[in-house]
């Protein structure tokens, strides 16, 4: 047998020696053990890159579609609907194709971390394209009646009177029901697809570039766009039944004086009675509010509130009424008073009331108007700091004379009928655009309140908040975000003027509201309010005939807090009755906590509140949360918010507003 094939006992074989410990062998590195990841790694980063190839094409539409969307929301501004409508078209155009480029690298939203960002794209795109959808819905319902509105653009009807053109749209208002519906639909989208987004992926800069500061403020400002039309939608649905169309309604547009503040936002002086027939205001009668005094068949005891801060007052006029901070209960107090006089048509369907910031946003609007002898104009008279029009109306209406005034507030009367008229007597595009821009912001300011008898239509006004409600969880919750009890704080504070003079023109105040979370989540705070008169009193001497504006403020006060609240302390409240040292007294009402008392504020004068409270509102997830809800008719209120002794915020309240920290 040849040697090479020799066969081998493997039971004789020699073993193999050990190995010795001195010898060092050298290792081989484990190139298996990290050589297949690490290929997986570098084949998933190749094939990253070959997808992320089309992004070049991403980069190269956005531009576009950022012009486009530029130049229609600079159309918007200018209220051009031919070019916003324009822009629109262009804007889809540039974002279609740049949809058909991102739709090249949507495969990388499987890949961890860069796959979120993916995402994000993906959805800020649907978006755009929702935001498209409800612009397009927007100018089908309103190009129809842009000339009604002020708007730039085409209108189905340029022709016959005023009347007519209102009477007109009030018609087509019905046919809009279906687009405000798709604009819902769209707007839903929109919130939804934004709400996927987080800012918090993003770093705050890039170089010099804001990121994640600019996505946090647009997702507010989507999101609060998105919540007014969602509030809108019921009053805009209803619009054509509240102006009469098709059955007739009639109103009672009430003046509040809140130069003399009261709980719903001022003095009631004068009243108008229109009938609204398809859209045409129809002014039946206009009248001094002690007319409706004198025609009362039925006499009314004080309240508590009346006795108390009004000596000398046994029984409850209809000027008075107005004692709840909840229109709608003061509403209901008045018609069912109003009820109960003679020479009056009590079928009336709702009360709406302005104030005087009303008139003067509106003379600012349409010029100087002369009425009854007298030129009303907002330009600022110097002899109370006001404008013109608050100096001629008070004038009129509060300087002692020798005879009797017969109409003592019906003036008010003439210059409403005068005001409707200028406006509704000229071309639309002169005062309509301004004058309808000019109510939606009196209405989310406060200084009109409206309430209806028709449940239905009273829920639209709630929804848009110009119900003037006391925010309550079943009331609220189509409002704003604010649930009562679902860990929000809450502030309102409501003040009325008991002493006849015009105080509240000259008076300023600050509120100081520190809270402080305790350890167990409940909440204690530290409210301050500090009012300051600057100016020296009037001449309230009857026999001087002076006109009686600046006098002491008797102030009566309530805060509404969250229900449950306990008052600790208070200091700077005072008997109505000597002026004596007297502590808030503490009641329940309206679903809160209501702490009351009285102040008196001095020509040329200071004062100061202050109160310490615990609350059982506990904080949910890390955040605190507040709503302070305006009182309709005040001052321009500077509101400081502190949290834990930390100053957070420091504003002028304006409207009904809601606080995250």
């Amino acid at each position: 047998m040849p040697e090479e094939l020799k066969k081998i006992d493997l039971q004789t074989t020699p073993a193999i020696p050990a190995k010795d410990p001195s010898v060092k062998v050298k290792k081989s590195f484990p190139w298996k053990v990290i050589g297949i990841p690490l290929g997986i790694v570098v084949l998933v980063l190749a094939v990253i890159g070959i997808m992320l190839l089309p992004l070049r094409g991403v980069i190269a539409k956005a531009p576009a579609v950022i012009a486009a969307a530029r130049e229609t929301g600079a159309a918007i501004k200018k209220q051009d609907l031919v070019k916003t409508k324009e822009g629109l078209v262009t804007t889809r155009t540039n974002l279609t194709a740049l949809r058909t480029e991102y739709n090249k690298i949507l495969a990388l939203k499987v890949v961890p971390f860069l796959g979120a960002y993916i995402s994000d794209g993906d959805h800020a795109i649907k978006a755009g394209f929702a935001a498209l959808d409800a612009g397009d819905a927007a100018i089908a319902a309103l190009e129809p009646n842009a000339d009604i509105l002020g708007l730039k653009g085409k209108s189905n009807f340029v022709s016959g009177t005023a009347d007519d053109r209102i009477q007109t749209a009030v018609k087509t208002m019905n046919a809009l029901v279906p687009k405000i519906n798709d604009m819902a639909a769209s707007v839903d989208t929109l919130r939804k697809e934004i709400d996927y987004i987080d800012p918090n992926r993003y770093p705050d800069h890039i170089g010099k570039t804001s990121i994640r500061p600019q996505l946090v403020g647009a997702k507010e400002v989507i999101e609060n766009a998105a919540n007014l039309f969602v509030n809108a939608r019921p009053l805009l649905t209803n619009l054509p039944n509240i102006l009469g169309y098709p059955n007739e309604k009639r109103y009672l547009v009430i003046f509040q004086n809140d130069k003399e503040l009261r709980p719903t936002g001022g003095f009631m002086t004068a009243y108008a009675q229109f009938r609204f027939v398809g859209g045409k205001a129809i002014l039946e009668k206009s009248d001094d509010i002690y007319a409706l005094d004198a025609a009362r068949t039925k006499k009314y005891p004080a309240p508590p509130e009346i006795l108390t801060y009004l000596p000398g007052v046994y029984n409850l006029n209809i000027r008075d009424s107005n004692l709840s901070p909840d229109f709608k209960v003061s509403m209901q107090q008045f018609q069912s008073m109003y009820n109960n006089t003679s020479g009056t048509e009590h079928n009336i369907d709702g009360i709406i009331t302005m104030d005087t910031h009303v008139l003067v946003e509106t003379l600012k609007i349409l010029g100087p108007i002369n009425a009854s002898g007298r030129v009303f104009s907002a330009e600022i008279d110097k002899r109370c700091n006001c404008a013109g029009a608050i100096y001629e109306l008070e004038d009129y209406s509060s300087r002692p004379v020798n005879y009797v005034r017969t109409d003592r507030k019906g003036e008010i009367g003439e210059l409403m009928r005068a005001m409707l008229q200028m406006a509704l007597g000229v071309s639309p595009s002169k005062y309509w655009g301004n004058l309808f821009q000019m109510l939606l912001t009196e209405i989310s300011d406060k200084h009109i309140q409206a309430y209806f008898t028709d449940t239905t239509i009273q829920k639209a006004a709630e929804s848009f908040n110009m119900a003037g409600r006391i925010m309550t969880a079943s009331e609220s919750a189509a409002i704003l975000k604010y649930q009562d009890g679902k860990g929000w704080d809450y502030l309102h504070i409501n003040e009325a003027n008991m002493g006849g003079a015009k105080a509240n023109m000259f008076i300023t105040e600050k509120i100081t509201k520190d809270t402080t979370v305790n350890s167990d989540g409940t909440m204690t705070t530290n409210l301050t309010i500090d009012y300051k008169n600057p100016y020296p009193g009037s001449d309230c001497g009857l026999e001087s005939g002076g006109l009686c504006l600046n006098a002491p403020l008797r102030n009566w006060i309530r805060v509404y807090v969250p229900a449950g609240s306990m008052l600790k302390d208070s200091k700077g409240t005072q008997s109505p009755k000597d002026g004596k040292a007297l502590p808030m007294t503490t009641s329940q009402t309206l679903g809160k906590t209501v702490f009351e008392g009285f102040v008196v504020v001095n020509p040329l004068g200071v004062a100061q509140l202050t109160m310490t409270y615990t609350s059982p509102v506990k904080e949910t997830d890390g955040k605190y949360r507040l709503l302070i809800q305006r009182q309709s008719g005040s001052s321009d209120q500077n509101v400081i918010v502190k949290l834990n002794g930390h100053e957070k915020i420091n504003t002028t309240l304006l409207s009904d507003t809601e606080f995250t920290l």
